[in-house]
């Protein structure tokens, strides 16, 4: 009797303590919306491309061969520029930073948006997770995430080739990796919204419309003071261009206090791109 009575009450405080453990969101939001699963979607996906690795090869490539061609080409003609603080700095080290920001963002968009879109309309993937014990928002958090992986994973293969070419020097850059998968976030959030939205495969010309300009734009190549000064709050505006913005300055180790600004600025927009997805995904699948 008395062991019976020991393990009911060890029952008793295992079940009551266990609400406190399933996460803030989890006591916040509706059942139907969130069941804190959203682990099951890394784990298949990462099952799914343990047999398509070269995708993720060919995301590194392409950064780097962009860097490679500023190394031995075009900065040999561009010496040096003004880069972040006021400091003259050598071209390629001014732009290899901004070449990691972009190559998170690249890896997020084309994860969030074209897997994503098949998966919704055609494979009807989604359709299947929610008649198992899985929300949208767990659907929404666990494509993102993933996206979130697959930045940091090429940022990490490209953090490497900045140290291997010495374009990596403050200890700073060490947190380039966290700042790609805070970049990648919000564009997963908001490619995954976008996606949404899309009714063919056609559609996905507005995709490269959107990031093909925000590429060259966001003080990739070139400082903002190159622009005309209307265009200047116009490109700060656009969601590289702060991911940019932190990474030269860790890569040289220039901290101010507008850091603080881009990381406000981009954890807004994975927040909101996150509800957004969640709520879009309940309103079509769940009617």
């Amino acid at each position: 009797m008395r062991m019976s009575s020991t393990t009911s009450a060890a029952t008793g405080a295992a079940a009551s303590s266990a609400p406190a453990r399933r996460g803030l969101l989890l006591r916040m939001l509706p059942a139907p919306l969130y069941t804190g699963r959203a682990r099951a979607l890394l784990e298949r996906s990462a099952m799914v491309y343990s047999r398509a690795w070269l995708v993720f090869v060919s995301g590194v490539v392409e950064p780097l061969l962009y860097l490679l061609a500023f190394q031995v080409g075009f900065g040999k003609l561009v010496e040096e520029v003004t880069g972040p603080g006021g400091q003259t700095m050598n071209y390629v080290a001014f732009v290899a930073p901004a070449l990691l920001a972009a190559s998170a963002m690249n890896g997020a968009v084309f994860d969030s948006t074209f897997n994503v879109f098949f998966k919704f309309r055609y494979n009807k993937t989604y359709d299947a997770m929610l008649a198992t014990p899985l929300g949208p928002l767990d659907i929404a958090l666990g494509e993102i995430g993933w996206a979130v992986l697959r930045g940091g994973l090429y940022a990490v293969a490209f953090l490497g080739v900045m140290a291997g070419f010495g374009l990596a020097t403050s200890p700073w850059a060490l947190l380039l990796v966290p700042v790609a998968l805070l970049v990648s976030f919000a564009f997963a959030a908001i490619g995954m919204v976008c996606a949404t939205f899309l009714k063919s495969p056609s559609q996905f010309d507005f995709v490269q419309l959107a990031v093909m300009p925000m590429f060259l734009l966001s003080t990739t190549f070139y400082p903002l003071s190159v622009y005309p000064e209307p265009l200047q709050y116009a490109v700060q505006c656009l969601p590289l261009y702060h991911g940019v913005e932190l990474t030269r300055g860790l890569a040289v180790g220039v901290l101010d206090v507008s850091m603080l600004g881009h990381v406000a600025y981009l954890l807004v927009l994975a927040a909101a791109g996150a509800y957004f997805t969640a709520k879009r995904l309940a309103g079509l699948l769940l009617r």
